[in-house]
């Protein structure tokens, strides 16, 4: 059983840590420790897993549950060696968006994020048997961080036409009570500010509707109704336990390839946890980062067969493991478990698909905006010079197809467009350009960036 990573040697006393030491990995502390540190793991990733499952149109309890399985295939096929959570990714919100708009539902939405998982599972074994060096070579920083700027913005419409509208005072102050739990909290606080501004949303909801009575707002629809801002009926008639709804995925073309393009933003989070966390545990885990790609995909691939969202690693459970200098793989199991549980509750999910559009409204303003500014961040890490043309006009242009939904009409039947589109003119212009770059009539000015051969595209770890 030490093969798979699920034995730990007990760390000192089993009690606190010594001052300066760090629990490893195969470590663990006594077991009401180790169960306490693993519902701390699933409060820090509830905000973002609450959220992406009902912006997707997809069941929470589902994704929960499969959230849970998804982290137990990680740690077996890491073999207890990355410490992380796998929940739900919010860079499929946008694709779920797209495809919902073009008529499609939830069974061509995940039969659409299957495929993607597919694609990062053979990613994944090729990064195994070639190393990174292929990932920095098809996708350098200035590629990967235009397509998950592209991949973030893309969503704003979607706040600004489907969420605020609803309740623009309970989205503003959410808003601003989000941003300043970001900012002003610190430590394990700051890392479940997402939560915590759900809750208030909640709160607020609820007193707002007692003071002011029913919103005229869409609710849900085009149409200006009547209706309360926090609707609570189904909570009271669901059960306490019972299973979750499983549905087939539906396989359609249009829907796989708006989709494929996000398989590079979730190279980026696997490529950046891993190195996140080996710096964190002086462990080098660079031969391990194939073997963490592939067991995210084939996590997706599981939990999208059975009607459930795609999942990623968790930047704010790296968060919770820098606050408490705890790496060990234990509290990820009892993490999974907790998941598993939470899954098993119709109620906990009626509490969630509750969450009123007003406080999604305020929330999804900051959440989205970050997803858009994780592509900066990898710019600026990969150290990519954007006065260089080569790097400038396939992201520019990129950028600009997939945030304004600029399409392309191929067949009356086919078209590309928004986030597909941008994604296909990033890669292939930047590649194209640099094989012109490298002939001497093109001049200096397109010389290929240096960046091209750095390794920095997976710091921006997280969904």
């Amino acid at each position: 059983m030490g093969g798979l990573g699920v034995r730990w040697t007990l760390h000192g006393d089993g009690k606190t840590p010594a001052p300066g030491a760090v629990v490893r990995p195969d470590e663990r502390l006594s077991w009401p420790r180790t169960f306490g540190l693993g519902a701390q793991h699933v409060v820090a990733m509830f905000g973002a897993s609450f959220v992406a499952p009902v912006l997707m149109g997809l069941d929470p309890n589902l994704a929960i549950m499969m959230s849970g399985v998804a982290t137990a295939i990680f740690l077996l096929a890491t073999r207890g060696r990355v410490p992380s959570y796998l929940g739900c990714s919010l860079s499929f919100v946008g694709v779920a968006a797209t495809i919902r708009a073009g008529g499609g539902d939830s069974a061509v939405v995940t039969g659409a994020v299957f495929v993607v998982g597919v694609a990062l599972f053979l990613a994944g074994l090729a990064v195994q048997r070639f190393g990174a060096r292929i990932i920095h070579a098809a996708m350098p920083p200035v590629v990967t961080g235009a397509v998950v700027m592209l991949i973030g913005f893309n969503l704003a419409p979607v706040t600004a036409s489907t969420y605020w509208p609803q309740d623009q005072w309970t989205a503003l102050l959410v808003m601003l009570f989000t941003g300043m739990a970001v900012v002003c909290l610190r430590g394990f606080f700051s890392r479940i500010a997402i939560f915590l501004g759900l809750v208030f949303g909640y709160v607020l909801s609820w007193v707002l509707d007692r003071v002011f009575g029913k919103i005229h707002s869409p609710a849900g629809g085009a149409e200006a109704v009547d209706h309360w801002r926090l609707d609570l009926s189904a909570v009271s008639k669901a059960d306490w336990i019972g299973l979750p709804s499983f549905h087939a995925p539906s396989f359609e073309w249009s829907a796989i390839l708006v989709a494929l393009p996000v398989v590079i933003a979730l190279i980026a989070e696997n490529a950046g946890h891993v190195k996140a966390v080996g710096e964190m545990t002086g462990d080098s885990l660079d031969d391990k980062l194939g073997t963490a790609i592939a067991a995210d995909g084939a996590a997706s691939m599981l939990s999208t067969a059975v009607g459930g969202p795609p999942n990623t690693t968790y930047s704010e459970n790296i968060g919770v493991m820098a606050a408490t200098r705890v790496y060990s793989t234990a509290a990820y199991w009892a993490a999974a478990c907790f998941a598993l549980l939470f899954g098993l509750c119709p109620k906990f999910g009626a509490v969630v698909a509750a969450i009123p559009g007003g406080v999604l409204g305020g929330i999804t303003v900051i959440l989205y905006g970050m997803i858009g500014l994780l592509g900066a961040q990898i710019w600026m890490s990969g150290n990519v010079d954007l006065r260089n043309p080569l790097n400038l006009v396939p992201a520019a242009a990129g950028i600009i197809i997939g945030v304004g939904g600029v399409s392309l009409k191929i067949t009356d039947d086919f078209e590309l467009s928004g986030i597909a589109l941008g994604t296909i003119v990033v890669i292939t212009g930047y590649h194209v350009l640099r094989a012109f770059a490298s002939h001497p009539r093109c001049g200096p000015r397109l010389a290929p960036s240096p960046a091209h051969e750095g390794d920095s595209e997976g710091d921006a770890a997280g969904r």
